[in-house]
């Protein structure tokens, strides 16, 4: 079991930048697979990221270039580094955790993720 607990929402303007956090409890952090997913009003919820277990890294076209994803296992925490921000990035950012076990590991499916936070807002304001 793991239990991932977001934080660092909140409200920017565009053009500024925010860090998310993800703390993850329980054991042997380095063998998930740490993923960054995000729902706006009424869409679906969107993949944005993907931190591998093994170390591949994987971004959305909407971010690529802005976002960046981190991850310490020692402090089995993953980060999402949001810079240069738009208003179309406005929206409920959670992480999401699956056991790594495949060589290739860069799932962008949400129903792929075994593990989920509850969430944290962001809003873009111009």
């Amino acid at each position: 079991q793991v239990q991932l607990v977001e934080s660092g929402g909140g409200l920017v303007q565009a053009g500024g930048s925010l860090r998310l956090s993800c703390a993850a409890s329980g054991r042997a952090f380095s063998t998930y697979t740490m993923g960054w997913f995000r729902q706006a009003p009424g869409k679906e919820r969107e993949f944005v990221g993907v931190f591998s277990w093994n170390g591949g890294i994987m971004y959305a076209d909407s971010v690529k270039g802005r976002f960046t994803i981190s991850r310490d296992n020692a402090k089995s925490t993953v980060s999402l580094q949001m810079n240069s921000l738009k208003p179309e990035d406005t929206a409920v950012y959670y992480c999401a955790a699956r056991y790594g076990a495949a060589r290739y590991d860069l799932r962008r499916d949400s129903a792929d993720y075994e593990y989920w936070g509850q969430g944290t807002q962001v809003t873009v304001y111009l």
